[in-house]
Parts: structure tokens; sequence; C-alpha cells
């Protein structure tokens, strides 16, 4: 649902923050005052081109900004997550507009392009009456649309979850039946598998591989590294540690016959002396026993250099080389044992492909059954919108192909005629604004907004109407907005008069340069501004009391 918009230096918008609710908002204003700002607005922050004109005179910058709470938007979350743009249950939309012509957008504060704009835009808000924005215009929003009027959602899923391990069955049919590549992968897959059996290693014989390699190159160093550390402990030099031990022991021992105080460090020096001479003994047999095999070197320094080779090929550390040989060994098997394996993934795709045609018989049946009811119900709608006669029909056009497709077996497609004995025409192809906004309006109604967008806009619903006409249609996007978020610019009081809130839109010039106002009226100016739509410029009193009727009438309808 759209929260707030805010526009600053937009077109004779000086600044301008308006606040929005759920149900019906109307947009009036005179003639020229710029009711369709807010839908220029909406529309490019939907991703529109945008052109200098649109920014006020003498300004370097427009800037529009729109925020939408997702409480109730799944379809709009997922897409933000996806992006790596969510914010949690909100979202803004944010564009500048510069003087020269360039703009910028911005998606929860991180920059967008135009094309992301439209993507998630159209999973927020829905404008009527402009053909290039407009989703209903597009056949894939039709079918959806028609599902959702029907509520195919179960079927839907059965058909979509066939047609996907259809798919995937296909994809290893045809990696496992790959003729001449099958049998030149296998001799590929055994020298390679050859390769990593003899020489990939388990993460704790890698290690120990290692660890050898390092205690073999160093082999000469360490012994003579030993054995000097051995000397240096207890050899035959003056400065030996072991001797100097014992002449400090000797006169410590003096020392403890003066004080008993002594006696305990005396003890830890004769401890000292036995630790000293275990890690001399220690060290004078790992001087001698340190393995200077210069064969079993260079076997383990073979192993590691074709480690590394292996690793360069497969571009895989040395440590995930043994895993990759468990890979390669069961895509073998898989491949060699293809015979039963492919009879197998047949049988499995034929139940598939058998599943997939009954669902999808049984999704066409009900497809047929919705649009012929939908059809009915929006073409009654269209003639209580003034269009008398007008029909609208709900085509479904088989596809071609055999191979099961995740919308079904057929497409759908809206054929309407707007005044009786004009032939039926694709919706997108209708070329009055105003006819197509109302014809929108009669299979919005129709459907109650079953479609996923939170917001839907109307301009131009009202154009060539009026009277009873005119009152059908506010009851109707009054209908709309007990399910929907609806925003409706109108200049008939008819329609005003059904809003759950109203905004008015007025014109100022001081002579030197013109605004538009923005203002969210209260009761007493809702009676004003639809007695000034019903009177002109003159207000009277009987135009007040009409107007106060009219809004009454909307109230005790609801």
């Amino acid at each position: 649902m759209l929260t707030s918009l805010y526009v600053r230096h937009f077109a004779v918008v000086e600044e301008a923050e308006i606040t929005f609710g759920p149900g019906l908002t109307v947009v009036s204003g005179e003639t020229g005052a710029g009711k369709s700002l807010l839908v220029d607005a909406l529309l490019l922050l939907a991703g529109a081109r945008a052109d200098s004109g649109m920014v006020r005179a003498g300004s370097d910058r427009a800037e529009l900004a729109a925020e939408f709470d997702l409480s109730d938007l799944p379809e709009a979350r997922a897409w933000l997550k996806q992006e790596e743009l969510d914010e949690g249950d909100s979202c803004q939309l944010r564009r500048v507009i510069r003087a020269e012509g360039s703009s910028r957008a911005w998606i929860n504060g991180r920059p967008a392009n135009a094309s992301q704009l439209g993507e998630v835009a159209a999973l927020l808000v829905e404008i009527h009456g402009q053909h290039e924005h407009q989703a209903l215009l597009a056949r894939s929003h039709q079918l959806a649309l028609l599902d959702a009027y029907a509520g195919h959602d179960e079927l839907l899923a059965q058909l979509r979850d066939s047609a996907q391990q259809w798919r995937d069955i296909g994809t290893r049919i045809r990696k496992l039946s790959g003729g001449e590549d099958r049998e030149q992968r296998i001799e590929l897959l055994r020298h390679e598998l050859a390769e990593l059996e003899k020489w990939a290693l388990p993460t704790a014989e890698l290690a120990e591989l290692e660890a050898s390699h390092k205690r073999l190159s160093n082999a000469d160093r360490l012994a003579e590294g030993a054995a000097g550390v051995a000397e240096l402990l207890d050899g035959d030099g003056e400065f030996a540690l072991r001797r100097a031990l014992g002449r400090a022991h000797t006169e410590l021992g003096k020392l403890a016959v003066m004080d008993d105080k002594l006696a305990p460090l005396l003890e830890l020096l004769d401890n000292a002396a036995i630790q000293l001479g275990e890690a001399a003994d220690g060290l004078g047999h790992y001087a001698q026993d340190v393995d200077l095999d210069p064969d079993r070197y260079a076997q383990v320094d073979t192993h590691l250099t074709r480690l590394h080779e292996l690793s360069r090929r497969h571009r895989l550390p040395v440590a995930e080389l043994h895993d990759k040989a468990s890979a390669l060994s069961a895509e073998l098997t898989e491949l060699e044992g293809a015979g039963d394996a492919l009879e197998q993934l047949a049988k499995q795709r034929l139940h598939l492909q058998q599943t997939y045609d009954q669902v999808a018989s049984e999704l066409s049946h009900a497809r047929t059954a919705a649009a012929q009811k939908l059809g009915e119900e929006a073409s009654v709608l269209m003639s209580e919108l003034g269009m008398t006669g007008g029909r609208l029909m709900v085509e479904l056009e088989p596809t071609n192909g055999s191979e099961p497709d995740s919308q079904g077996r057929e497409r759908c497609e809206l054929l309407v005629s707007a005044n009786p004995g004009q032939p039926l025409r694709p919706l997108r192809k209708v070329a009055s604004g105003g006819e197509l906004a109302r014809i929108s309006l009669a299979i919005e109604v129709a459907t109650l907004g079953k479609d996923t967008v939170g917001s839907m806009v109307f301009d131009e619903v009202d154009t060539g109407i009026g009277g009873a006409v005119a009152e059908v249609v506010g009851q109707k996007l009054r209908a709309l907005g007990a399910q929907r978020q609806v925003l409706c610019v109108t200049h008939l009081p008819q329609v005003a008069a059904q809003g759950h809130a109203h905004l008015r839109v007025a014109k100022h010039s001081d002579g030197s340069s013109t605004h538009t106002q923005i203002s969210k009226l209260d009761a007493s100016g809702r009676r004003d501004e639809l007695a000034r739509m019903l009177g002109g410029v003159e207000i009277t009193r009987e135009t007040r009391a009409h107007a106060k009727q009219m809004l009454e009438r909307a109230q005790t309808a609801a």
C-alpha cells in the first residue's frame, strides 16, 4: 500500500508531501491545476522516461519519493530480497531528475536503474489509463488475473511442480545419453579418476604427507641443530648449562646449611638438573635418528608435486582433490550404468508427462469456465459504467508443442468491444484512454482486486460520462477500495463523493510565478469542493446542500 508521496520542484509543484491511507482516495481540482501530477509522479517512480520539462522552472532538479507498506505484498518483498534491496516491511522509491535531462533513482536508499524501478513498481502499484504502464495490457498478467479470479492456486502449483521435474529429468537424460560425447566423457573420467585415486589423500593423510615433506627437506638442519643444542645443554665446554647448574647447586648447598629456607630452592635446582639431562639425552637421540633417507624424500616430493599439478588442472585446492575423486567416481558409475538409469528416467518422465497432462486438462476446463464467467460479469459492469452494449470476452488460445509448460496449455487474451456493433479487439489495442480506464475498472471490480498489486491508480476513468453513470463509476471504485487501496483522479462530483479521502489540487499565481498546492480536505472542505464541482465558480447554498446530500448518500450506501 502507498503510504506517502513527496514531490519537490516538480512541474508547477514547489513542494508537497501527501500521506495516504486504505480505501478510495479521490483527487480533484480545476482544469489545468495539475490533478494528474500525482499520477505522473508515480509513473516516473515506476521507471517512466524522464525529461527536463518535468523540472520546475528556475530549479536545478526535481525530487520524487514514494513510500510503500509491504505487509500484504509477499511478491514485492521476495523481489527486493532477491535483489538485496530489502528493508523489512517498507519500500521507498526515490528519483531525482536534473534540469539538463539526466536522472538517478534509488530503491531503499540504494542506487537502482529504470528497469529495476519498473520491476518493483509493477508489484506495488498498477496505473490504469496509461497504455505503456498498465499491467493489464500484458497477456501474461491477463492469464494471471484469470487464474487469481478463479482461485487456481493449487492446480497451478501442481502444474509448475510436474513441469519443473519433467525438465530436470530431461536434463539428466540428455547428460546420460550423450552418444560419442558420453564415451569420451567416460574415458576422460576413467583417466582422471585413476590419477586422483593414486595421488589424492584424505585430509589426515595429506597433513601427514606435508609434515613428512617439511621434515625430510630439513633433515640435515634438524640433525645439526638438535646436536648443537644438546652440546649447549650438556657438552664438554666450560659454559655448558649442566656444568653451570652444577656450580650453582654447590654454592646454594653451602648457603642452605646456614638457612633451612633455601632448601626448597635447592630442590628446584635438583629437578632442573634432571629435566636438563633428559632434554640433552632426547636431543642427542633425535639428532642420531633424524631420517636422512634421500629416496624417501624424493618419493614424498614427487607425491606433493603431482598433487599440485592436479590442483591446477582441476582448479581446486589440494585438500579438495579427494572429494573430487569421489564425485568423479559417482559420475562414472552413473554413466557406465546409463542403460538402466535411462530406462528408469524414461519411466519417471512418462509418469510426470501423464500427471502434467491430467492437471493441465483440469486447469484448461477450469479456465474455460472462469473465462466465460469473467467475461459475462465484466460485460455487465461495462454497461453499468456507460458503455451500453459493450462486451468483454476472455479468449483462451491453445499453445503449440507437447512439452509441459509451467503456465499450462493455453494463453489468455482479453477482447473488448466498447460499443454495440463494433468487433471484438484485443484490449491492448483499445485507443481511447477513457474507455480503457473504464474497461480496466470493470475488470478490476469483477475480480475485486484479486491480483497481487497493492495499489491501483485510475486516471481519466470518468472521461466522457456524467449523471447516473458517473455515480455508478464512483460506487464501483468505492467497492474496489474496500478490497484494495485505490487512487482516482476525477473531475466529477458523483465520483469524488464516493471517496474515503479527498485531495484537492489548486493552482495559485502571484504574478511572477505559478504554484500548485495539494491539500487533504476535511468534511467541510469536501462539501465545498463538491459544491464547486457541481456549480462552477459561484458556490451557492443550493450547491452546498446538494454536495452535502451526495456525501451523506455515499456514506449511507457504504
